[in-house]
């Protein structure tokens, strides 16, 4: 397949992230205690591996990748989605001497890797100028996007992270800035 310059380099980047995702996620899995957690990543795990392959086979394969992402749906787990449905948040401090991560530590570590992968899948795929790669990169961003969504719901539920509504004064304040504009008739 041909493939201009930028995008072999960041196949590169985003092909040397994969490994550290699926290595990482991989260990995840024999550490956390919680089942739900657990399972999460577990099936989430398939969708990385087919992800990363298929980067594999844009930088080795002629034709480079004739696959489709499995991208997941949006799974919607919270009833409301501006308030924690928990008071309890218990406080974190980063541990400098650890042996084993606690379930706390890997959720916010998987939801910030797949963040992470979020923006630079976004950003790729903004630059790529093969159509092919272009389409997997938004993919891949959708399939990111969407896990980093069902772990912050988790982390959510937790009270790992809080979520509360904004006050009715910012809402007013920002809605008094602006007006909707009537779409042009185009005929």
């Amino acid at each position: 397949m041909k493939l201009a310059a930028h995008e072999v380099h960041d196949l590169h980047e985003l092909t040397m992230s994969c490994v550290n995702s699926i290595t990482t996620m991989a260990m995840f899995i024999n550490v956390v205690k919680d089942q739900e957690l657990k399972s999460m990543i577990q099936a989430h795990f398939p969708a990385h591996i087919q992800d990363y392959n298929m980067k594999v086979e844009f930088l080795s394969k002629a034709n480079g990748s004739t696959q489709k992402l499995n991208v997941p749906p949006l799974v919607k787990a919270l009833q409301d989605y501006t308030k924690s449905p928990t008071n309890n948040f218990p406080p974190i401090t980063p541990r400098t001497d650890i042996q084993q991560m606690n379930d706390r530590e890997v959720a916010t570590s998987y939801l910030l890797t797949l963040k992470r992968a979020g923006r630079e899948y976004a950003w790729t795929a903004m630059e790529a100028s093969n159509p092919a790669l272009r389409e997997f990169f938004k993919d891949a961003f959708t399939m990111s996007c969407n896990h980093a969504y069902e772990v912050w719901q988790y982390m959510v539920k937790k009270g790992y992270y809080p979520l509360e509504p904004a006050p009715q004064s910012t809402i007013d304040t920002m809605s008094s800035m602006y007006e909707e504009v009537r779409e042009p008739s185009l005929v």
